[in-house]
């Protein structure tokens, strides 16, 4: 079992030097990996809200160990070219660091899509995520993207440098129900699901994506979220290989994740 942080960037926590700063910490107390909320808004009691990409950029510099990334970007709602230039900078800034973690995102939380212009719709929302995630891979080769989709039009670029390790590692966030997200977590290389609410739930979950990939033999992580002092034992023993920090925008305060990061993660079962 491999253990991260996993931080909302809200409020004490939206500064760029303050993320730095519990990254420094995560890498030192023994943490694996180093995670941050992707939102642009969220609700009350949340004032603010900082940015996912400057955060870990931030977090990047000051550390040389810990994996990091955005747990989990809504790409839907973000330019493809764009994310393909800030994910390779980022990766390489970090010397191949970077896991991309990826869902739909929602806007029951803080109305992110319908207060911005964005689609809400679930379909369009996947046909754009799925586009944006078909983008990325072709740009990540360093070959030149022809891409005439639905939402996305990129017609014959090439991005280079490319990542440190020629691709960067995905994971999707799913419902353990849905058969679509799950398809989609089976093409990549980790699977996050969410809104988990027993392990076993989350074995039933594993064998059904296990069940989807082209080829089991390739590593694969399945990461969940538990709050901090939950046993993960029962969790990493239904095929759970990460662990994230499961903490409450609502009740966040900087001096209880300074002491939960700096105390190091659970021992693994």
């Amino acid at each position: 079992m491999k253990a991260g942080v996993w931080l909302p960037l809200f409020d004490e926590l939206a500064e760029p030097r303050v993320i730095a700063d519990l990254a420094v910490d995560a890498e030192d107390a023994g943490w694996d990996g180093f995670f941050v909320w992707d939102q642009i808004a969220w609700r009350a009691p949340v004032v603010a809200v900082g940015d996912p990409w400057v955060s870990l950029v931030a977090a990047a510099t000051v550390t040389s160990r810990i994996a990091l990334g955005p747990m989990v970007s809504p790409l839907a709602r973000r330019r493809p070219t764009k994310v393909a230039r800030e994910t390779v900078s980022l990766d390489r800034l970090s010397n191949g660091r970077l896991v991309l973690g990826v869902g739909l995102g929602s806007d029951r939380f803080a109305q992110e899509y319908s207060r911005t212009g964005e689609p809400v719709e679930d379909r369009t929302r996947a046909e754009r995520l799925d586009e944006t995630l078909e983008i990325l891979q072709a740009a990540w080769t360093g070959e030149p993207v022809h891409h005439h989709g639905t939402h996305h039009l990129v017609d014959d670029l090439t991005f280079e440098p490319r990542p440190v390790r020629g691709t960067i590692p995905v994971w999707v966030a799913a419902f353990p129900g849905n058969l679509r997200p799950l398809r989609r977590a089976a093409r990549f290389d980790g699977f996050f699901p969410v809104n988990l609410t027993s392990s076993d739930q989350l074995a039933e979950a594993v064998d059904r994506v296990q069940g989807l990939r082209a080829d089991p033999t390739r590593p694969f992580e399945v990461a969940i979220d538990l709050a901090p002092g939950v046993d993960p034992a029962p969790w990493v023993a239904a095929g759970a290989t990460w662990v994230l920090t499961d903490l409450d925008p609502a009740t966040l305060r900087l001096d209880t994740v300074r002491a939960m990061v700096r105390e190091g993660p659970a021992k693994s079962p």
